[in-house]
Parts: C-alpha cells; sequence; structure tokens
C-alpha cells in the first residue's frame, strides 16, 4: 500500500511519502508542505485500514502523528529523530541516541560492576567490553558523540572506583594511572569514533 503511494505521488526522483519497517515498528514520512497535507491523512487512514484487514492493532501508547518542522521529535529502534540546521544551513536530520537506550546500557554495566566488585579488573573489562563494544557499534551513526563521551567517562571512573576498591582506598586513583594505561594496558573499550550520516 505504501509502495503505490510513494509510485502515484512521485515527482521524477522525488518522493513525498516514504517508510522505513523494522519487524512491527513503522515510521511513514511525509513531506512537510501544505499542499500534501491530504497525504498524511490518508495514509494514516489507510494505515488503520490496512491493519485492520490482518486483525493487527496499532499501539495507542506508541503511535503518534509528529510535526518536524514544529521542532518536534519521534523515536524508532533505540534513536531520537530531529530536524536541524546543518552547518551548510540547510535542513537535516539530528539521529542521537534514546536516553531510555543509554540508561538500560549504564544499568547493565552497573550490575556487572557491582556483581563481580571482588573480582580482578581484567576479569570485569573482560564482560563489559563485548556489551560496550556491541552497543556502540549499533549507535555509532548520526550524532552519537555527546552521549558515548558520557558513557565512555562513565566507564572509566567505574574502573577507577574498582581498582580503588580493591587497594581499600577511596576516590578515582586519577595520580595512580593514566588513561593511557587503562586503555593500552587493561584493555578497556576505547572505540567510541562516530560514522557521519550524511545530512
Amino acid at each position: 500500500m505504501l509502495e503505490r503511494a510513494k509510485s502515484v505521488t512521485r515527482w521524477g526522483r522525488y518522493t513525498y511519502i516514504e517508510y522505513a519497517r523494522f519487524a512491527d515498528d513503522l515510521v511513514v514520512l511525509v513531506d512537510g508542505f501544505r499542499k500534501w497535507e491530504w497525504l498524511l491523512k490518508v495514509a494514516f487512514k489507510r494505515l488503520e485500514e490496512e491493519f485492520g484487514k490482518l486483525g493487527v492493532q496499532m499501539n495507542q501508547d506508541k503511535t503518534r502523528i509528529v510535526d518536524l518542522t514544529k521542532d518536534q521529535s519521534f523515536s524508532f529502534l533505540g534513536f531520537d529523530y530531529r530536524r536541524i540546521k546543518t552547518r551548510r544551513s540547510v535542513w537535516g536530520v539530528r539521529m542521537t541516541p534514546r536516553m531510555k537506550a543509554r540508561t538500560a546500557l549504564l544499568q547493565k554495566l552497573k550490575d556487572c560492576f557491582r556483581r563481580y566488585r571482588s573480582q580482578p579488573v581484567d576479569r570485569v573489562i573482560y564482560l563489559i567490553n563485548p556489551i560496550l563494544r556491541g552497543w556502540v557499534n549499533y549507535f555509532r551513526v548520526g550524532h552519537s558523540s555527546r552521549c558515548f563521551g558520557y558513557v565512555k567517562d562513565w566507564v572509566m571512573k567505574k574502573v577507577r572506583r574498582h581498582l580503588m576498591y580493591a587497594k581499600k582506598r577511596r576516590g578515582f586513583g586519577w595520580n595512580r594511572w593514566s588513561r593511557a594505561w587503562l586503555y593500552k594496558t587493561l584493555g578497556l573499550f576505547n572505540d567510541y569514533r562516530v560514522r557521519y550520516l550524511n545530512a
């Protein structure tokens, strides 16, 4: 149905309705010009009809219409999407990890630090590195650098706390261990580079 809507409204290489779907998550994007308001209403109505034929109900808590031109945002597959002006002064999309996704990651890491508090630090790093690598690899597109900076700093402080706890001391051991030592000698995950999308 959505493919038909794309082909009917297409003008050359331009499409005025687009969609993205993964499993049971779906986002439909309609051009923001006023002349396409009818398309937004028709697409929403048709979706309800098509889901009705399949005996599928929309999740009313998640289903909503968002106007990106009014600084609103939406979430899809763990990311938040918002319209922004780029450095070249053209409209683009800011794509950042959801706060909920970051909180879930930190909770998982916190549980690991707590469970293995009496274990050697290299054991803890061995356990948390795959978690960090998987999470960062998923979110390393778009505009994730600020979120990555927060996660990196949080993890580094947790590792320092773990080391100081082993010595029965307080603090973070800023003067005892350098960042380079944590990453090179201990092997703490350190690949937080972002692959920017062309906006």
